[in-house]
């Protein structure tokens, strides 16, 4: 049962107060196109914050605490690792996410618009994801002690860091958890919760205009579909309502939009995101959704920009040390620039909307890298990966330059 709440109208201007601070900044003013965003991301009806994530924030912390059991060579087993996956027998530290009944499997390549009329490629890449889980404990951490060469597994110094790495040279880990930001983190953002499809489905509309909120809760089903996303990229801030100021808080889609931040180049991007965040939410409470579909347009621009300019990056850095014989940095930057151009084929152009570069694209990338010879990365080509990065820094309109900063 939904519950019916008053929505007043007046015939120009509506003047409703969404954020909790005390000054005329947390008013929301609509009329006619016109909404404006409150200071920080606070929401509220009849006194209650109508923001919530924490399924987003679960899922962070399920993913934090598998890409470091990948590592955790003395615990870790390949039935602990693919439980903590699908969240099965109790695989995590905290009873709270055993319990929580998510798990990071189901929410992997499962957004509406790129897989709801494709289970078989959603289960395709779940199984890539339990590959690289298999083949990290199977072959990488029986082998933690041996010095990686060319055709076997083993541990390779890179400066003062010791990388652990499979028979072609991919430190495993790096490459799940950066496939991982596409794979959840940017899927469940632009392709689901972001989604019109998601956002209007059924009644959404109508009951978000007359203030229908969902049993037991103080939101609307569109308020909650929009705040899921905004949980994807700040469910594990410090401060999720103003979470800009200690971008880094994950490891993921957080931390990666900060990275992009601090790079002169593409700084004001985590502004815009939030910004558009803000003013995407307050239009919904507005019931404007030309607004709202504005803004989240420059969210699914804006956050695709995140895999492109990191692939980039990486793949320039990967270039760099296997020119400068570094082969421990070679491999930690490549596996890390392997994971980014997976994660491409889960970005989202709002002109087109589907993928910057598609599936198929990306696997011709992958296959490029890893292919050159028989050994993987030990015979990666330094032409070959500064091509793939210039192809990527073309298609979203920057320069390899810009990415190498």
């Amino acid at each position: 049962m939904k519950l019916r709440i008053p929505f007043l109208l007046f015939t120009s201007v509506l003047l409703l107060t969404s954020c909790s601070n005390e000054d005329d900044a947390g008013q929301i003013i609509i009329g006619d196109e016109n909404v404006e965003a409150p200071v920080d991301y606070t929401f509220t009806r009849d006194g209650n914050s109508t923001v919530s994530f924490s399924g987003q924030t679960t899922r962070i912390a399920m993913s934090t605490e598998l890409a470091s059991s990948l590592t955790d060579f003395d615990n870790a087993t390949e039935q602990s690792l693919l439980d903590m996956f699908a969240n099965e027998n109790n695989p995590f530290s905290s009873s709270d996410l055993n319990e929580s009944g998510k798990s990071i499997k189901s929410k992997v390549a499962a957004s509406a618009d790129y897989f709801a009329t494709n289970t078989a490629l959603s289960n395709e890449i779940k199984a890539e994801f339990e590959t690289i889980i298999r083949s990290q404990a199977i072959e990488v951490s029986p082998n933690q002690n041996v010095l990686a060469e060319a055709g076997t597994a083993g541990q390779i110094a890179d400066g003062t860091s010791t990388r652990y790495v499979d028979a072609k040279g991919l430190e495993l880990n790096q490459v799940f958890a950066k496939s991982l930001i596409g794979g959840l983190m940017l899927d469940q953002t632009l392709n689901n919760y972001l989604s019109v499809a998601v956002l209007d489905e059924g009644s959404n509309r109508d009951n978000n205009k007359n203030g229908i909120i969902e049993e037991g809760e103080s939101y609307t089903t569109m308020e909650h579909k929009w705040d899921e996303a905004y949980g994807y990229l700040y469910g594990a801030s410090q401060n999720p309502a103003n979470p800009n100021a200690t971008l880094g808080d994950d490891s993921f889609l957080n931390n990666y939009l900060g990275r992009l931040e601090s790079d002169s180049d593409f700084e004001g991007i985590a502004a815009e995101v939030y910004n558009a965040f803000k003013l995407g939410r307050a239009a919904i409470v507005a019931a404007n959704y030309n607004v709202r579909d504005e803004q989240a347009d420059i969210i699914k621009e804006k956050l695709s920009l995140i895999p492109a300019v990191r692939a980039a990056h990486y793949l320039m850095a990967g270039k760099t040390a296997i020119e400068e014989e570094n082969w421990g940095g070679a491999f930690h930057d490549l596996s890390e620039g392997y994971g980014f151009i997976y994660s491409l084929q889960f970005t989202r152009n709002p002109q087109t909307d589907a993928p910057y570069f598609s599936r198929a694209e990306v696997l011709d990338f992958i296959d490029l890298i890893m292919n050159e010879g028989e050994s993987g990365l030990w015979d990666a080509n330094p032409a070959t990966l500064e091509s793939i990065a210039v192809e990527i820094a073309g298609r979203f309109n920057f320069t390899v330059e810009q990415a190498i900063d």
